[in-house]
């Protein structure tokens, strides 16, 4: 891995062996503002990130991985689970840097999940936007909580990440709209965060064992048996 922090000057990398592929991961500076990590970090830490070539870090091969994988195969809530593997990998930067120069430990200033007002709060929001732009800035904005403590809050409490909750929900949306049979899949699959119907399709019949097509035929049609 390399790491080329703000303000250095773009020079040459040697690749001595062949590689299969090249990752490239860019972090605004807003990723690393203090506020979004609610802790007693100094902005100056940021600065503290340093140049480095040709390390390794196991927990960040791991976000790279992930982040890679969604680009490959492309799910309905892709956007929400990246931006929370930009926000552990900006923390993971920082926590490494400060180590690295003894400086003061990542200490939280929040702690425990969502209290059930603002929980039902988040999933009211979620709910109502499913078809739409969500976002984890957004549902942190609801929740009254910094992006990165709310992705770990609402696991706390809901039991998995923010992505994976609202990728199911987004199913179980789509099922309610294949089984009305009025709208067509294309549109179904824009409405739902997926670039295309093919995209569509591949994750829902990795979720069901249908396609959508086959599950509105099938299902659809006992519906309107009853």
């Amino acid at each position: 891995m390399w790491l080329s922090p703000p303000g250095l000057q773009e020079g040459s990398i040697d690749i001595s062996e062949d590689m299969s592929g090249v990752l490239q991961i860019y972090l605004p500076l807003s990723h690393f503002s203090p506020d979004n990590f609610e802790t007693n970090i100094c902005k100056a830490a940021v600065g503290a990130i340093s140049y480095e070539y040709a390390f390794e870090d196991p927990l960040l091969a791991e976000i790279g991985c992930a982040i890679a994988s969604e680009l490959e195969t492309e799910t309905s809530a892709g956007n929400l689970l990246i931006e929370g593997l930009a926000s552990s990998l900006a923390a993971r930067l920082l926590q490494k840097c400060l180590r690295a120069s003894a400086g003061q430990p990542i200490v939280s200033r929040a702690s425990g999940a969502l209290d059930r007002r603002r929980l039902q709060r988040v999933l009211d929001y979620i709910e109502t936007n499913l078809e739409g732009d969500l976002t984890l800035d957004l549902m942190a904005q609801v929740a009254c909580l910094s992006r990165y403590h709310f992705a770990r809050a609402f696991r706390q409490a809901i039991g998995q990440p923010p992505h994976r909750y609202v990728s199911a929900r987004r199913l179980d949306r789509a099922k309610a709209l294949l089984m009305r049979g009025e709208r067509s899949l294309a549109d179904i699959a824009l409405a739902l965060s997926f670039s295309d119907q093919a995209s569509f399709t591949r994750a829902f019949r990795q979720a069901t064992g249908h396609a959508p097509g086959q599950f509105r035929q099938v299902f659809g049609s006992q519906q309107g048996a009853r």
